[in-house]
């Protein structure tokens, strides 16, 4: 499964999500096309990700959803679970806390990192905000593996460096700047503005017509 395209493990996640809202409304079985009107994607890529898995449905019932959400976790998820923090305590940041909070039994968001002597000691939700000094000290006592940049632009390139330097394997960066990471450490960014003008795009064009 190390081989698994990157867009296939993104694709699983999206799944895995609905899936477990048709568990919580006692669906039981559900078929490609379903998946794929709910993802917005063709039934033909639907199959194909879940057959790379490894999974099959029946052609009377379909994929039975808690077989395939138990996979998709069995392949996504970590055995022990991975601990995470965020760096950057300002509205992004405790979104992402709030939000994230409970969503994943095997993800924890367990400290969070700023400057601002107002927000350091104090707890927001379950997570407490260490100064960023601590960083490398925090990460290595509590084992942290994945950090959130949601830093100013202006900081990003300097935060990914002390993430790397203390040992962390993945970033997720929300910041609106590229940062350069070692092959050894996974990257993923996040674009807002890229992403709203994607939307204004289509929406531009489709006025158009």
């Amino acid at each position: 499964m190390r081989n698994l395209p990157h867009k296939t493990i993104e694709r699983l996640s999206q799944y895995r999500r609905a899936l477990l809202l048709c568990l919580a409304k006692g669906k039981t079985h559900i078929f490609s096309h379903e998946i794929a009107k709910i993802q917005h994607i063709t039934a033909v890529q639907v199959r194909r990700d879940i057959m790379l898995i490894g999974y099959t449905g029946t052609l009377r019932k379909g994929y039975n959803i808690q077989e395939l959400t138990d996979l998709i976790g069995i392949i996504i998820d970590s055995d022990e679970g991975i601990n995470v923090c965020t760096v950057g305590l300002g509205n992004l940041g405790k979104a992402i806390q709030n939000y994230f909070s409970g969503k994943r039994t095997k993800l924890s968001i367990v400290a969070s990192f700023d400057i601002d002597k107002n927000k350091v000691g104090k707890r927001y939700g379950d997570v407490e905000c260490f100064h960023l000094d601590d960083l490398n000290k925090i990460i290595k006592e509590k084992d942290i593996k994945i950090g959130i940049m949601t830093v100013p632009a202006a900081q990003a390139a300097d935060i990914a460096k002390k993430l790397v330097k203390a040992g962390i394997a993945g970033i997720l960066n929300y910041t609106p700047k590229p940062v350069n990471v070692p092959n050894n450490v996974y990257l993923e960014e996040y674009d807002m503005i890229t992403s709203l003008e994607k939307v204004a795009f289509f929406v531009k064009t489709h006025d158009d017509d």
